[in-house]
């Protein structure tokens, strides 16, 4: 965010002094965020139809322990890194539930 107005016309902050307004946030901030019922349709979803096939490969290749292997394929079936270590990091945690029980 930008300095105080200095009041001055030239220099780094230049302009005249004003009160900054305090905007409520725009529903826009909040894109990508999951509500409550989105993540319970999806977990319902996730119940009834399982795995991809290329998922339960990736679960595979994560318990033999060739991660970057695992990588490589979800980021070729996803299309961007970020989204291949967002989906590892889930099936990860699929994994420890299913130890844990």
């Amino acid at each position: 965010m930008a300095a105080a107005k200095s009041g001055i016309a030239v220099g780094l902050n230049k302009g005249h002094i004003v009160t900054r307004r305090e905007l409520k946030p725009t529903v826009s901030y909040r894109k990508g965020a999951a509500s409550k019922r989105v993540t319970f349709v999806k977990s319902i979803v996730r119940e009834v139809a399982g795995f991809a096939p290329y998922e339960r490969r990736v679960m595979e290749l994560i318990k033999n322990s060739k991660d970057k292997r695992a990588k490589k394929l979800t980021k070729k079936r996803l299309g961007t890194f970020l989204r291949a270590k967002k989906k590892i990091d889930e099936l990860q945690a699929v994994i420890a539930e299913s130890r844990r029980h």
